[in-house]
């Protein structure tokens, strides 16, 4: 879960019986998807055209939009590439 002012750990439902033994273990460790593998970011010009456009042509400061894609893991296992091929101006309401 992502709160404003900070992260949040997450937690599973309560049940009856548990696989596993929910205490706490060992240090605390961050994980981040650049920490085991190398990552690439490839975006489509079309898409990007059609967002630099689209934010030119909004009369808000601020403009929110979504770019969408693919995340992929490289054949050799050792990089993630994430390739954004796809763009979405949202809506207003």
């Amino acid at each position: 879960r992502f709160v404003p002012e900070r992260m949040v750990p997450f937690s599973f439902p309560l049940s009856k019986c548990a696989l596993w033994d929910p205490v706490p273990m060992g240090d605390v460790i961050g994980s981040h998807i650049t920490y085991y593998r190398n990552p690439m970011l490839s975006v489509m010009e079309k898409t990007l055209r059609l967002a630099y456009r689209h934010a030119k042509q909004s009369e808000k400061k601020l403009f929110s939009c979504f770019l969408l894609g693919t995340l992929t893991v490289d054949e050799d296992g050792e990089g993630v590439t994430l390739t954004i091929d796809r763009f979405d101006p949202g809506r207003e309401v």
